[in-house]
């Protein structure tokens, strides 16, 4: 199992080229690509979203969100913000699932390395 954020996904649909992008068709071959469910927030608010990736998205299982999560994901946050560092809010639970579940996360953004001393696995 591994998850995938809005950047790298819409990396991968865009065609573009890179580590993440590999990462996310190799997770997808395998069916073992997971959406934290923020990051379908994400993708499904772009207006230019085409009907092929959003097809694509619904096919995609969610990481499911466990109790306690939101004290968790606020928990989080404050300490992260405590440190002086960006911790936004969308990333924070996208973070937060992927710690919950143990698996590590495609990503593009650079912001999620914050993420990484509470635990998170970062790939790409």
């Amino acid at each position: 199992m591994i998850a995938a954020d809005a950047s790298s996904f819409r990396r991968y649909s865009a065609g573009e080229h890179g580590a993440d992008v590999d990462a996310v068709e190799s997770a997808l071959r395998s069916e073992s690509l997971y959406f934290p469910p923020v990051a379908i927030t994400e993708l499904l608010s772009d207006p230019r979203a085409d009907d092929r990736v959003i097809a694509l998205i619904a096919k995609i299982p969610l990481l499911e969100i466990r109790n306690g999560f939101w004290q968790r994901a606020g928990a989080l946050r404050a300490t992260l913000l405590r440190t002086g560092v960006k911790a936004a809010i969308a990333d924070t639970l996208i973070a937060q699932s992927c710690i919950d579940h143990n698996v590590p996360l495609i990503t593009h953004d650079r912001d999620f390395r914050h993420f990484a001393k509470a635990g998170l696995k970062l790939l790409a």
